[in-house]
């Protein structure tokens, strides 16, 4: 079993990588790591001597004095360097840098220079090194105005706000999870390699992405609607935008009841999308799920009875309650990385629609199951 510790583990591209190593616990083991570990020599030294693998993601994207940036970036190299060397400790370290590389710009810079220190302690150490040049990232929970502009238009748009487009170029894009993907990939290869270079998964115009996203803003957000997706790219893009919404607030959806003499009528879900549909009963003080998904969109309608949702993001601790009842009919979507759970709190049998937009394959089902 590797032991794999993660540099940034609380930063966006650090929480990723850590929930996902989380999935393969007979492979791998996550040895925590902490920001103030780079305040404290005794506390770094006890990390680097416990890992295997080191992905060393820390790094400063953005500040109003560029040379900070740089020096920041660069500090914390050499104090992996110093820790590694202190320690005699020779885990694969993969780096990652950015194809800004080549850029006349102080982060460019930092991560170029940090790359060049890491792969001369390789040299003279012996010590196992992959630096990857990773373009554009973008996917759920990165932070905007710092991260990405996609995680800077997805909180405008979910927040009611107007984002505005600086430069309308092209930009080279690779989600979170297949950038992680491929980092599980060179952890596994256990290869050296100076410079990989992470290949973009699509490549897009800025006021194409913004279109999109104040396309799910208006169908998804203000219409309860599950749009069009036409390609991987625009499946990770409406998931991402899914998760920058307001969620404790914005659920649970009632729907429109159309009542006459022979009973009443619901209209469920407008579908831009295939998938499955399926009906559940539940009897009372029953609870389904305690599971999460990766890539799936999910909404649970309650039609008859009463139930508690809950939801919770993995690798936090508040708990979103959502009380539905059949009198009113109502709906919760089911962000990606949130474990969920529905439980019949009332005396008589649950009544549930379940759709998500794949058909069920149990040989690669992503459901991962947890409690919330």
């Amino acid at each position: 079993m590797l032991k794999i510790g993660i540099t940034g583990q609380a930063g966006f591209i650090g929480t990723h990588l850590y929930n996902t190593l989380g999935l393969f616990t007979e492979e791998f083991q996550r040895i925590d790591f902490r920001k103030e570990y780079f305040e404290d020599e005794v506390l770094l030294n006890d990390f680097v001597s416990k890992c295997d693998v080191i992905v060393h993601l820390a790094a400063m994207n953005r500040h109003n004095d560029p040379q900070v940036i740089y020096d920041t970036n660069i500090r914390l190299v050499e104090k992996l360097i110093q820790s590694l060397t202190h320690t005699n400790c020779k885990p694969h370290i993969l780096f990652s840098s950015s194809t800004q590389e080549e850029k006349d710009n102080q982060y460019g810079k930092s991560k170029k220079v940090g790359r060049e220190l890491m792969i001369n302690w390789a040299k003279k150490t012996g010590g196992k090194f992959t630096g990857m040049i990773i373009p554009n990232v973008f996917g759920p929970f990165g932070h905007p105005n710092y991260n990405s502009v996609v995680a800077t238009f997805c909180h405008k748009l979910s927040h009611n706000e107007v984002p505005k487009i600086e430069v309308d170029g092209e930009m080279k894009l690779i989600y979170v999870g297949e950038l992680v993907a491929e980092i599980l990939k060179q952890i596994r290869s256990g290869k050296n390699d100076n410079e990989v270079l992470v290949s973009s998964t699509s490549e897009s115009k800025v006021s194409i992405i913004l279109t999109l996203l104040e396309k799910y803003k208006s169908e998804y957000q203000e219409k309860g609607e599950i749009p069009f997706i036409d390609s991987t790219f625009e499946l990770n893009l409406f998931n991402t935008f899914r998760c920058y919404m307001d969620i404790k607030n914005h659920f649970p959806v009632k729907y429109t009841q159309h009542t006459d003499p022979r009973g009443s009528f619901v209209e469920v879900i407008r579908l831009g999308v295939g998938g499955q549909v399926s009906f559940s009963t539940t009897v009372p003080g029953i609870t389904r799920g305690n599971h999460y998904h990766t890539r799936k969109i999910e909404r649970f309608a309650v039609i008859k009875g009463k139930a508690l949702i809950q939801l919770r993001r993995i690798g936090t601790h508040e708990v979103l309650d959502f009380y539905l009842d059949g009198k009113e009919p109502a709906y919760v979507d089911m962000p990606i990385w949130y474990t969920h759970n529905i439980k019949n709190i009332g005396d008589e049998v649950l009544y549930t629609n379940f759709w998500i937009n794949e058909f069920y394959d149990p040989s690669d089902s992503d459901t991962y199951f947890e409690n919330v």
